[in-house]
Protein backbone atom coordinates (compact mmCIF):
# COMPACT_ATOMS: atom_id res chain seq x y z
CA UNK A 1 0.00 0.00 0.00
CA UNK A 2 0.70 3.66 -0.52
CA UNK A 3 2.06 5.73 2.18
CA UNK A 4 1.30 9.29 2.61
CA UNK A 5 4.71 10.91 3.88
CA UNK A 6 4.52 15.11 3.04
CA UNK A 7 2.65 17.95 1.48
CA UNK A 8 4.91 20.57 -0.06
CA UNK A 9 4.23 24.24 -0.61
CA UNK A 10 6.33 27.18 -1.76
CA UNK A 11 7.14 29.84 0.39
CA UNK A 12 9.04 32.99 0.24
CA UNK A 13 10.71 33.60 2.87
CA UNK A 14 12.33 30.28 4.61
CA UNK A 15 12.58 31.93 8.51
CA UNK A 16 8.99 33.80 8.28
CA UNK A 17 7.57 30.73 7.49
CA UNK A 18 9.52 28.40 9.73
CA UNK A 19 8.60 30.53 12.63
CA UNK A 20 5.20 30.58 11.78
CA UNK A 21 4.91 27.11 11.78
CA UNK A 22 6.86 26.11 15.00
CA UNK A 23 4.90 28.90 17.02
CA UNK A 24 1.68 27.60 15.24
CA UNK A 25 1.85 23.96 15.21
CA UNK A 26 5.20 22.84 17.24
CA UNK A 27 6.48 22.02 13.91
CA UNK A 28 10.17 21.65 13.70
CA UNK A 29 12.90 21.19 11.51
CA UNK A 30 13.76 17.60 10.77
CA UNK A 31 15.82 18.31 7.62
CA UNK A 32 16.87 20.79 5.28
CA UNK A 33 18.54 19.75 2.30
CA UNK A 34 19.85 22.79 0.12
CA UNK A 35 20.24 22.68 -3.76
CA UNK A 36 21.52 25.00 -6.24
CA UNK A 37 18.26 27.36 -7.22
CA UNK A 38 16.28 25.68 -4.49
CA UNK A 39 16.02 24.39 -0.66
CA UNK A 40 13.68 22.11 1.04
CA UNK A 41 12.89 22.28 4.14
CA UNK A 42 10.82 19.55 6.15
CA UNK A 43 9.37 20.18 9.09
CA UNK A 44 7.29 17.56 11.80
CA UNK A 45 6.63 17.07 14.91
CA UNK A 46 6.19 13.97 17.70
CA UNK A 47 2.55 13.48 16.50
CA UNK A 48 3.11 11.71 12.87
CA UNK A 49 5.16 10.84 10.51
CA UNK A 50 3.84 13.23 8.49
CA UNK A 51 5.93 16.05 7.02
CA UNK A 52 5.30 19.62 6.01
CA UNK A 53 7.91 20.29 3.05
CA UNK A 54 8.53 24.09 2.38
CA UNK A 55 10.00 24.86 -0.95
CA UNK A 56 12.03 28.05 -1.34
CA UNK A 57 13.62 29.19 -5.17
CA UNK A 58 16.61 30.56 -4.53
CA UNK A 59 16.23 34.21 -6.15
CA UNK A 60 12.46 34.55 -6.11
CA UNK A 61 10.99 37.83 -4.66
CA UNK A 62 7.63 38.09 -6.07
CA UNK A 63 4.61 36.34 -3.19
CA UNK A 64 2.81 33.07 -5.20
CA UNK A 65 -0.52 33.27 -6.75
CA UNK A 66 -2.43 30.65 -5.02
CA UNK A 67 -4.90 30.54 -7.27
CA UNK A 68 -8.76 28.71 -7.13
CA UNK A 69 -7.04 24.86 -6.63
CA UNK A 70 -5.61 25.25 -3.34
CA UNK A 71 -7.45 24.36 -1.02
CA UNK A 72 -5.87 23.74 2.71
CA UNK A 73 -3.83 21.98 5.07
CA UNK A 74 -5.36 20.31 8.18
CA UNK A 75 -4.28 19.19 11.43
CA UNK A 76 -6.40 17.91 14.26
CA UNK A 77 -6.23 19.29 18.03
CA UNK A 78 -7.40 18.01 21.21
CA UNK A 79 -9.23 21.06 22.35
CA UNK A 80 -9.99 23.06 19.38
CA UNK A 81 -11.44 26.24 21.24
CA UNK A 82 -8.16 26.68 23.69
CA UNK A 83 -5.93 25.94 20.27
CA UNK A 84 -7.86 28.89 19.13
CA UNK A 85 -7.45 31.24 21.90
CA UNK A 86 -3.36 30.62 22.07
CA UNK A 87 -2.83 31.60 18.32
CA UNK A 88 -5.13 34.80 19.13
CA UNK A 89 -2.75 35.23 21.79
CA UNK A 90 0.26 34.96 19.71
CA UNK A 91 -1.00 37.34 17.25
CA UNK A 92 -1.57 34.97 14.39
CA UNK A 93 -5.12 36.67 13.82
CA UNK A 94 -7.63 32.52 13.74
CA UNK A 95 -10.79 33.10 11.94
CA UNK A 96 -13.96 32.04 14.02
CA UNK A 97 -14.35 28.95 14.99
CA UNK A 98 -16.91 27.14 12.71
CA UNK A 99 -19.53 24.18 13.84
CA UNK A 100 -20.51 21.57 11.47
CA UNK A 101 -23.14 19.11 12.08
CA UNK A 102 -24.60 16.74 9.71
CA UNK A 103 -27.84 14.79 10.86
CA UNK A 104 -28.28 16.60 13.53
CA UNK A 105 -24.97 15.14 14.96
CA UNK A 106 -21.70 17.26 15.18
CA UNK A 107 -19.24 16.33 12.03
CA UNK A 108 -16.58 18.91 12.65
CA UNK A 109 -15.89 21.97 14.77
CA UNK A 110 -12.73 24.10 13.03
CA UNK A 111 -11.19 27.31 12.78
CA UNK A 112 -9.06 28.26 9.85
CA UNK A 113 -5.34 30.41 10.22
CA UNK A 114 -3.34 31.96 7.38
CA UNK A 115 0.31 31.07 6.95
CA UNK A 116 2.37 34.04 6.24
CA UNK A 117 2.23 33.14 2.61
CA UNK A 118 -1.31 33.07 2.48
CA UNK A 119 -2.10 29.54 2.51
CA UNK A 120 -5.19 28.24 4.80
CA UNK A 121 -4.83 26.25 7.41
CA UNK A 122 -7.86 24.20 9.08
CA UNK A 123 -7.41 23.22 12.66
CA UNK A 124 -10.12 20.64 13.99
CA UNK A 125 -10.87 19.22 17.18
CA UNK A 126 -10.07 15.59 17.35
CA UNK A 127 -13.86 14.24 16.89
CA UNK A 128 -15.15 11.70 14.10
CA UNK A 129 -12.94 10.86 11.64
CA UNK A 130 -10.37 13.69 12.61
CA UNK A 131 -8.68 11.86 15.54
Amino acid sequence: MAKMIHSMIRVLDEARSVEFYSKAFGLSVADRVDFDTFTLIYLSNAETGFELELTVNKGRTEPYGLGNAYGHLALSVEEVAVERERLSKLGLKPGELVELNRDGKLFGLFFFVSDPDGYKIEVLQRHGRFL
